[in-house]
């Protein structure tokens, strides 16, 4: 006795085989979101949009930073000479002396830099505080040597991620020369006991936050402050010229710092 002989119940079977397939079917075709009773419109939360964009980290960071010491050694040729550059607040004319001048100066220093990377856009970057032993040859002059002590401040300017940054110095110092004033050399130096003035600028390379290089241009003015006269003229120096310099970090990385 087969299905034929009951068509009823035949086609009821059919039916329900037919509905199941149909289920199976949409069921395949709806979007797992709809399925989880998502809405797949929904907006992205506040937070989403409110979030800083992205921004690489800033290897700068592991360079200049508070509290790292270096070791830092500069050298080069000031053979220009010019007139005093704050002539005008001493009452000067900006006359220069017939008698020229050439410094090699050698700056073996420590940088200590003072705060972390800070400040806006342009003015971005650190400090260091700057302490020289320097010994400066002369070369073309009467004098043949000058040694003095110099402390300075060197602004950093540190955009981000970039390995070449500018930097701006001033330095203050004393010390002494083989003054020949009193030898009877005109336009020479009028006594030992003098006093330094340094203006520079120029890069730093940094090739790791160890190791990095700087070359840029410097001024140098030398003089006895008018201590010498009436005695001898206070006749000074005022040169200017190239350096380049090597800086090497002293002690452990950032991370491995005491701070």
């Amino acid at each position: 006795m087969g299905l034929t002989q009951y068509p009823e119940v035949f086609y009821f079977a059919m039916t329900k085989r037919n509905l199941r397939l149909l289920v199976l079917l949409l069921a395949s075709l709806t979007p797992p979101a709809l399925l989880k009773g998502q809405d797949l419109k929904t907006e992205p939360s506040d937070d989403v949009l409110r979030a800083p964009p992205f921004r690489p980290v800033d290897f700068n960071k592991d360079i200049y930073y508070r509290n790292k010491l270096e070791f830092s050694l500069e050298a080069g040729a000031l053979p220009i000479n010019i007139p005093f550059v704050f002539d005008v607040f001493v009452g000067g004319n900006y006359s220069q002396k017939p008698l020229h001048y050439t410094l090699v100066p050698i700056f073996p220093s420590i940088r200590w830099h003072m705060g972390d990377v800070n400040g806006p856009w342009i003015l971005r970057g650190n400090t260091d505080l700057t302490a020289t032993l320097s010994v400066t040859a002369i070369p073309r002059g009467p004098e043949k040597i000058y040694g003095a002590f110099d402390l300075g401040v060197r602004r950093n300017f540190v955009p981000r991620n970039w390995r070449a940054t500018p930097y701006f110095e001033v330095r203050l110092g004393a010390g002494f020369i083989d003054a020949k004033g009193p030898d009877g050399n005109f336009y020479a130096q009028g006594q030992d006991f003098t006093f330094t003035l340094w203006l520079g600028s120029g890069l730093r390379y940094n090739f790791n936050p160890k190791y990095s290089m700087s070359l840029g241009g410097s001024y140098m003015h030398v003089s006895n402050a008018y201590l010498s006269e009436p005695k001898y003229l206070d006749n000074g120096i005022n040169v200017t010229g190239g350096m380049i310099g090597f800086n090497m970090r002293l002690g452990k990385p950032k991370g491995e710092s005491v701070r």
